[in-house]
């Protein structure tokens, strides 16, 4: 394993890196996207993502960490000194490892689907947080997909990575249109179950132990028409205080672990 040596902020391949961390417009140009943490740079790996450029902090990063990474990499690494890695680091408390991958087109004719799948589909979300938080329930949970319909947010933005603490390299995840996702969903006999307050009926009431799809819309103004057609069942939580909905990344997690709990009795 060789390793550069950059010492200065000025140098290119770090404008380049802080671009990437920063600006969609870049990781859409150059086809890469950044990743922070040795376990999240893991993840990626094991998912089949093939990394760019690998920048270490041998300052930070134990020499057997390096030395596990390096087995998994065939690509360039760059070490820089802690005072740079500090200014380059997205977030505070990383292991010393930051990359550049290859993106990967997310479609619905990459995933795999086990029988009687359970999928969760998300329309709209536009807060990388509140999708990041789904991907973690979705991975606890065992969700064999998750579907981001007409995504309004960056899948490699950063903060997305982050809050889903690397999920969205462990849980299959695709994007689509509504339309698209409806007719793949319909054409694998797979039950649509959209949450919502309207005509709808009580979770745990609704039988989600063949193949199913739980539909999520967004907080502001819930799901499109094209999905309450589309759906085989409404569905509701329960709300039994003055307010009447909940985070979206709180209902998914009920709704998942709901599904978990009804194939295993």
């Amino acid at each position: 394993m060789r390793i550069e040596n950059i010492t200065s902020a000025q140098n290119p391949k770090i404008r380049t890196l802080l671009e990437l961390q920063e600006k969609s417009k870049a990781r859409r140009k150059t086809g890469l996207f950044v990743v922070e943490g040795r376990r999240e740079l893991l993840h990626c790996i094991e998912a089949g993502y093939e990394p760019h450029t690998v920048f270490v902090c041998t300052g930070i990063l134990k020499q057997e960490e390096l030395e596990e990474i390096a087995g998994k990499c065939d690509c360039n690494f760059i070490d820089l000194p802690q005072h740079l890695y500090d200014k380059v680091a997205y977030r505070g408390g990383t292991e010393g490892v930051i990359a550049e991958l290859h993106c990967k087109e997310m479609t619905l004719d990459a995933l795999k689907l086990k029988e009687s799948p359970l999928v969760v589909v998300l329309e709209a979300v536009e807060k990388p947080g509140n999708l990041g938080a789904v991907l973690r329930s979705a991975d606890a949970s065992g969700v064999d997909a998750v579907i981001v319909c007409d995504p309004l947010t960056d899948m490699y933005n950063p903060n997305l990575i982050r809050s889903s603490i690397g999920a969205i390299f462990t849980v299959p995840t695709a994007t689509a249109t509504s339309e698209e996702t409806i007719a793949w969903l319909k054409a694998k006999g797979i039950k649509i179950y959209t949450a919502q307050l309207q005509d709808s009926e009580w979770y745990y009431d609704t039988d989600m132990k063949g193949g199913t799809a739980i539909v999520m819309g967004t907080e502001a103004t819930g799901l499109t028409d094209a999905w309450r057609k589309a759906a085989d069942a409404h569905i509701k939580i329960p709300m039994l205080g003055k307010l009447d909905s909940l985070n979206v990344s709180v209902s998914a997690a009920i709704l998942m672990f709901e599904a978990v709990r009804q194939r295993n009795v």
